[in-house]
């Protein structure tokens, strides 16, 4: 059986700093707050090296040292290539700004981000012999939790509000995960998932209550400083519902300085909600440390649509700590970015990641981002299993063809 070089030494509690022993099965602390994988950074940095990194395959398994998998395998795989970044020059003309950068996370498995969180959460619940996993969704990480569960032959139950979008809910089913809708929002099937733990004996894989979302979403923040050659982009706007990429990329930045392979410049870091759904940025504004639930969430951003984040503490401490901010930006705003990306760069955004540029072009104006820095949206999923509204002509083959009629159209 062959071990992967690892430099865990432990977990513990991001609220109360109490340490938790690696390589036991663990969901939230004593305290109920997130538990954090942490490293031998000083063992971990000397195993490897930048230019180790060239020889190996372009997926983010290729940071195994910086991931808690002792066991390769256990290690579950289904193509987790490095996501390009994509210049958006047109729109950085348009908006007179620095350079915008665009990464699509829609390449990965299953189309979206969470199957980097997933990856490693299943890959850990195998190694920890785990044979039942359950989770709430808006749509996403229920698919990839589905993919991944039934690559790993482990059984997946999961719990969607009822107004998921109907792609999202279809392939979670057809992944193989036993699919349940509720008349609610995801914190309520979040209800149902923990409730259920001791009947069902499930493991509860809710954003940020196990330890290795973060740790998998991390991976976002070692990929893009690598791709800018161990730089980091000015600002970072990451759209946030559980907030758990934000959190894995601040973790990631640390630890990347620790071992010397970055300075101790991080990104501005901007969690963008929707108006309809952002206790985030009240939080921010407020200057509370925590947020409180919101009340009638809303937004066509389905994946942002998180009334309680159990990390909120997290999240903020990152943006505050990177003198960013938290923003949110209307349905009406993020439908416009929508259809400008996919028109002027060829880009398909998905809501949640047009929610990015929609805030980057309102605090442009406001000036909370200034004109020279450089920006990094993140998409997190791909635009191919949202509703792309569009307008299109009918040719009557009985007829000649009017080809004034389609010059003009």
């Amino acid at each position: 059986m062959k071990e992967y070089p690892t430099f865990v030494t432990h977990l513990e509690c991001s609220y109360t700093g109490k340490k938790y022993p690696a390589d036991q099965l663990h969901g939230l602390s004593e305290a109920g707050k997130p538990l954090l994988v942490r490293y031998d950074l000083e063992a971990l940095g000397k195993s490897i090296s930048k230019d180790d990194l060239k020889d190996r395959l372009p997926e983010f398994w290729r940071y195994r040292e910086f991931l808690p998998v002792r066991q390769s395998e256990n290690v579950v795989r289904l193509g987790e290539l490095m996501t390009p970044i994509l210049p958006a020059r047109k729109t950085q003309a348009k908006l007179g700004c620095g350079e915008i950068l665009i990464k699509d996370e829609g390449r990965l498995p299953t189309g979206s981000f969470k199957a980097r969180g997933l990856a490693l959460a299943v890959a850990m619940a195998k190694e920890l012999g785990v044979t039942r996993m359950a989770m709430p969704t808006n749509g996403n990480a229920g698919a990839a939790l589905a993919a991944y569960c039934s690559r790993a032959d482990i059984e997946t139950f999961v719990f969607c509000p009822e107004d998921t979008p109907k792609v999202n809910i279809e392939e979670i089913a057809f992944q193989g995960a036993k699919t349940f809708l509720a008349n609610g929002y995801i914190n309520d099937c979040g209800r149902i998932v923990g409730e259920g733990k001791e009947k069902m004996n499930w493991f509860d894989t809710s954003t940020l209550k196990e330890p290795y979302r973060i740790e998998g979403k991390k991976t976002m923040g070692l990929e893009l400083a690598e791709q800018l050659n161990w730089q980091v982009p000015d600002v970072i706007l990451y759209p946030t519902g559980g907030g758990t990429g934000l959190i894995g990329m601040w973790k990631a930045f640390a630890e990347l300085e620790a071992i010397g392979w970055i300075g101790s410049k991080r990104p501005r870091m901007v969690a963008v909600q929707a108006t309809g759904c952002a206790p985030i940025v009240k939080a921010y504004d407020e200057g509370t440390r925590h947020a409180e639930p919101w009340q009638d969430a809303h937004t066509i951003a389905s994946g942002i649509r998180v009334p309680v984040a159990v990390g909120d503490f997290l999240i903020l401490d990152a943006v505050r700590e990177s003198n960013g901010f938290a923003v949110a930006v209307t349905d009406e705003a993020i439908n416009e970015a929508h259809k400008e990306c996919a028109k002027e760069e060829g880009i398909l955004l998905c809501p949640e990641g047009a929610a990015t540029l929609a805030a980057l072009k309102q605090e442009l104006i406001s000036g909370r981002i200034k004109k020279d820095e450089q920006v990094l949206l993140f998409n997190c999923a791909t635009g191919l299993k949202y509703p792309m509204p569009s307008s299109h002509e009918r040719i009557d083959l009985s007829k000649p063809i009017d080809y004034d009629f389609i010059a003009n159209c």
